[in-house]
């Protein structure tokens, strides 16, 4: 009882003798259980209320601030700090290709789906229309 094998963070690859790796990643097809229901909050846009502008707001925020600023003109924190500078929210850019972004990542940006809910990304789809909506009334 006083010397009994263990698994320890930094020790080999098995458990045990023949068994699975401590680190094996789930099988070649395994979907989460939610992913068709992430999909599916993916694929229709909802409906745009105070509440959605409200957490988009939040979420805004929380992730986007830092490159993007809070006006959404590129000019965030990390910027002045060396940072590339992320092009300004464009006219032309729709609020799909928005949720895409978050999602997939672009140039330097990397994905946000592992960090951002489906829903949440179109609550910031939909605050970065209004944002952009402000920046032209600025003229900015």
């Amino acid at each position: 009882m006083t010397r009994q094998t263990k698994h320890g963070a930094q020790s080999g690859d098995t458990l045990w003798p023949g068994g699975p790796a401590a680190s094996d990643s789930a099988p070649d097809g395994t979907v989460a259980q939610d992913q068709p229901d992430r999909d599916a909050a993916l694929a229709t846009p909802p409906a745009v209320r105070p509440v959605l502008l409200a957490r988009g707001q939040e979420q805004y925020r929380i992730f986007c601030t830092a490159c993007h600023a809070e006006d959404g003109g590129g000019g965030g924190r990390v910027v002045a700090r060396g940072f590339p500078r992320p092009p300004a929210f464009g006219a032309q850019d729709h609020p799909r290709r928005t949720v895409d972004v978050i999602t997939r990542g672009s140039g330097v940006m990397y994905p946000f789906a592992d960090r951002i809910e489906p829903q949440d990304r179109w609550a910031i789809a939909a605050y970065v229309e209004a944002l952009k909506r402000l920046r032209a009334e600025k003229g900015a």
